[in-house]
């Protein structure tokens, strides 16, 4: 878990423009939480949440407009503790001379965005969400298959780094390899990445470390994906039953959220990137609608249904 994210990474991220406080970017934010300071401008400082990040709007500017300047003054230094981390301003709008004066005064970045005060507030709260969020560490291959994001899970030497290479060759995209990043981005989302020193590498059993986005280019990886289902590789015995139907769902519950899960057997011949090409767009079909067992089993009652007519 990152307890902690500098206003230079939110700053280069989102874009964000710089009006004073750049030698001061390194500041930490702690939380993902944005405070709108209405009821600051009105002097209400009991409840100050001082450690947010400060968002100004037209509300907020439009207010601060009808006090005098001495007022806005002692309001904005009073805004200006030593944990709070920025001050961002939406629209375009001109910061008050007030601001920049009790920002430059306590090396508090101030920032300007041309976003909406909405629009910038949903992505200011979404990056530090991500960032922030509590984090495990899974062992498997997440790769970008159709657009659906597949984890491919199983004991190490099954084979799923080989898998992965020969899915990118056939154009599909690298999230990670070896160790998946996952955190929860909302009641129905989870999100996988790369670890820093891991991005864009595979490692191939007597090769080495492969750097995917030099040898397949930057459209052969991606830097995060929803993972929507796992694909676990297990080595085929006699004694292990698979589902031949696609009948049995299996889940893996990752944070608070189910996420579907298909085992494959591994036996020498079997093409496992072809099935989990054909898994992802079976799984697709599925969750619009479409389910080729529940025809099969309609099928075979039709069929059952006319045998019992002929007899």
């Amino acid at each position: 878990m990152t307890s902690s994210v500098t206003v230079r990474e939110l700053v280069d991220t989102l874009r964000l423009d710089v009006h004073n406080g750049e030698e001061h970017l390194d500041r930490l934010i702690t939380t993902s939480d944005v405070s709108r300071p209405g009821l600051e401008l009105t002097g209400y400082f009991n409840y100050y949440p001082q450690e947010r990040v400060q968002l100004f709007g037209k509300t907020e500017t439009s207010f601060s407009e009808r006090m005098t300047s001495e007022e806005r003054l002692i309001v904005m230094r009073r805004m200006c503790q030593p944990n709070t981390p920025a001050f961002i301003l939406s629209r375009d709008l001109v910061p008050p001379k007030e601001l920049v004066q009790a920002t430059t005064e306590a090396g508090i970045p101030l920032i300007l965005s041309r976003l909406t005060t909405t629009r910038l507030s949903s992505n200011v709260t979404n990056f530090l969400e991500g960032k922030l969020a509590e984090r495990i560490s899974m062992h498997g291959v997440l790769i970008d298959v159709y657009g659906l994001g597949v984890l491919i899970t199983g004991d190490s030497g099954v084979g799923k780094s080989e898998t992965a290479l020969e899915l990118i060759q056939r154009g599909h995209r690298l999230v990670a390899d070896d160790r998946v990043e996952i955190h929860q981005q909302d009641e129905q989302t989870v999100v996988g990445e790369s670890p820093d020193i891991l991005r864009h590498l595979i490692e191939i059993r007597g090769i080495g470390i492969i750097d995917v986005m030099n040898l397949f280019g930057a459209g052969a990886v991606r830097s995060s994906k929803t993972i929507q289902v796992i694909v676990n590789l297990e080595t085929w015995t006699k004694e292990k039953k698979f589902d031949r139907l696609g009948g049995g769902e299996e889940i893996t519950r990752i944070f608070d959220v189910d996420v579907p899960k298909i085992s494959i057997p591994v036996k020498t011949g079997r093409n496992l990137a072809i099935i989990i090409e054909v898994a992802a767009m079976n799984f697709r079909a599925k969750s619009m609608g479409y389910d080729a067992t529940k025809t099969f089993e309609k099928n075979l009652e039709i069929l059952i249904e006319k045998n019992s007519q002929d007899k």
